[in-house]
């Protein structure tokens, strides 16, 4: 607990703007993203450059009436400018895009482009978009359906758009410069993807975004490295963690462009640090296992990183995970998780492996990080401490010490877009009610234990958490997913529904054993193994097997209906 209250020092700003404008002034010429060129490989943007074409893109969209003027009454909290949608795949373009409008005071209003298409327009009608920038690929998502619908600016039109602007600033329209900008005012809307129910536009104002970049960027130091941006750039996660505290810190962004092309893109651009949800972890820990498993140096590994936990940092990690090293580009140092729970384990794994792996948690209404470990202090099963700044209370706690998350400071949520009752609902007394549930250590370490909606209150009184025997029986090799619930009877039972991993079955048991009596058999004795390691009320009594994947939203949780 050495660095448990240590803080890195960190500079002040007030908006987006001066976010930006501090970066070109403090790192100018070096690499603040590496982007793809066509058929080609990364091509540096320094953050001078940056500035210069979100400046320019800006002012050509204000000449055309997409941003207004940026300056408006005194109510705080409002939308002063125009709004300007984006639905793009990953890029520079989406980044320059969001800068241009924020940086102007207009709000920009990411949109997450796997959504079918009926749900994006239906967005747009809500928005009351002026413009929405798309990409080629989803250009059909974004058609007019009225003529009342946003201007259509693709994507790849951008660099004629920059050219405008530059035209016009020469020709003396600093109308853009002049642009005051509120930290108070509303700079980004977002609509949440919840695993149940409709979304809801939260709105983030400048100083929300700025205060959680700050707050993170004291206690993580990743200055000057390398970060490979993997989560979709509407992903709150993706957007405040990565490319603006990137920016806050001097980083370099390397735009991969998906997931199937990581391995390419960590070795290309020699990348020190990816944020990502648990899956992207998940995926690497079991590549590198099966990888070793192939190999036949399986429990090698496992006695490798067994022994380097016992050694707690004595035996340099880099010289018995050379391979691994490698694999991941041979220049990885840093992993931040969020989004949702990982696995402790996975986590342990990597830092006994020589790469630092920090668990934060948050909610895209705290802009989004309300916790996480610091790069000096941190705890595998922890979500970390509370950022400096946010104030995090365990309300209703019962014996444990388990009661809701509930939270205060500069990175909430002023509200919900045009749904006051949501947003009284959601913020009683100007606190945001998170729904979730945890517990404080003795150290001050933030743990979350589950949703306040799935908890199962057994007769005798005991209370269930159902992510928590998620997790035990996701331990299994042959579990893929699983949901589980408390049925309604007479007597409330601990029930599962499962989707088997069929391809594990058939390559360990045979595909005779992937179907009826036999596979049943197997996840019987699974969900039993995953009981033997639980407190008997957490053990599941009778569980369902599924042939489809559950259904998810478009980051990657189970809508549990």
């Amino acid at each position: 607990m050495r660095y448990k209250d240590a803080l890195y020092e960190t500079r002040r700003v007030a908006d987006l703007r001066r976010l930006m404008n501090s970066a070109a002034e403090l790192y100018g010429d070096s690499a603040a993203y590496l982007s793809r060129c066509a058929g080609g490989g990364f091509v540096p943007i320094s953050y001078r450059q940056f500035r210069s074409d979100a400046t320019a893109l800006g002012t050509a969209l204000l000449a055309a009436g997409h941003l207004g003027e940026g300056s408006g009454g005194d109510m705080p909290h409002t939308m002063r400018g125009g709004k300007v949608a984006i639905i793009s795949e990953n890029s520079y373009e989406y980044i320059v895009a969001y800068f241009a409008v924020v940086c102007g005071g207009g709000t920009a209003v990411p949109i997450d482009p796997r959504l079918p298409a009926a749900e994006v327009q239906g967005l747009l009608a809500r928005t009351k978009a002026s413009a929405v920038f798309h990409s080629k690929k989803y250009a059909g998502a974004v058609q007019a359906e009225n003529e009342t619908a946003a201007t259509r600016i693709c994507t790849s039109d951008i660099p004629q758009l920059i050219a405008e602007g530059e035209r016009l600033i020469k020709g003396g329209d600093d109308r853009y410069f002049r642009t005051v900008i509120d930290p108070h005012q509303i700079c980004s809307l977002l609509y949440t993807s919840g695993t149940t129910g409709a979304a809801k536009g939260v709105m983030l104002t400048h100083a929300n975004l700025v205060s959680n970049v700050m707050g993170l960027s004291a206690f993580i130091n990743a200055s000057g490295m390398v970060t490979l941006s993997v989560l979709p750039m509407h992903h709150t996660l993706e957007f405040t963690c990565d490319i603006l505290a990137a920016m806050y810190q001097g980083c370099t962004v390397a735009v991969c462009e998906g997931l199937r092309y990581i391995m390419r893109d960590l070795a290309e651009s020699r990348a020190n640090v990816i944020i990502g949800v648990p899956l992207v972890f998940e995926k690497m820990h079991r590549n590198i296992m099966k990888t070793a498993e192939r190999a036949g140096r399986r429990d090698l590994l496992r006695g490798l990183i067994n022994l380097a936990k016992l050694s707690e940092g004595r035996i340099p990690p880099k010289l018995m995970f050379r391979s691994v090293h490698k694999a991941l580009g041979g220049h990885m140092k840093l992993f931040l998780v969020g989004g949702a729970p990982c696995d402790p384990r996975i986590i342990s794994d990597f830092n006994a492996m020589g790469i630092r792996m920090i668990q934060g948690y948050g909610m895209t209404e705290s802009a989004p990080i309300i916790s996480v470990g610091k790069d000096r202090c941190s705890k595998d099963a922890s979500v970390g401490l509370p950022l400096h700044g946010t104030f995090v209370q365990i309300d209703g706690a019962d014996a444990d010490g388990v009661g809701e998350i509930v939270v205060a400071g500069a990175s909430v949520m002023p509200g919900y877009y045009e749904d006051e009752e949501a947003t009284r609902a959601a913020m009683p007394g100007g606190r945001l009610r998170t729904g979730d549930l945890g517990r404080f250590d003795e150290d001050g370490f933030l743990y979350i234990t589950g949703r306040k909606k799935n908890l199962i209150v057994l007769n005798s009184g005991k209370n269930v958490y159902p992510e928590e025997v998620e997790a035990r029986l996701l331990r299994s090799p042959y579990i893929e997913e699983t949901v589980v619930t408390g049925d309604s009877g007479e007597r409330v039972a601990v029930c599962a529904e499962i989707f088997p991993d069929l391809a594990a079955i058939e390559r360990d048991f045979g595909a005779a054993c992937a179907k009826g009596d036999d596979l049943r058999k197997i996840i019987d004795r699974e969900v039993d193994k995953a009981n033997g390691s639980m407190p008997p009320h957490m053990s599941v009594r009778r569980f369902t097997l599924r042939q489809e994947p559950f259904e998810k939203t478009t980051t990657k949780k189970i809508r549990r209906g």
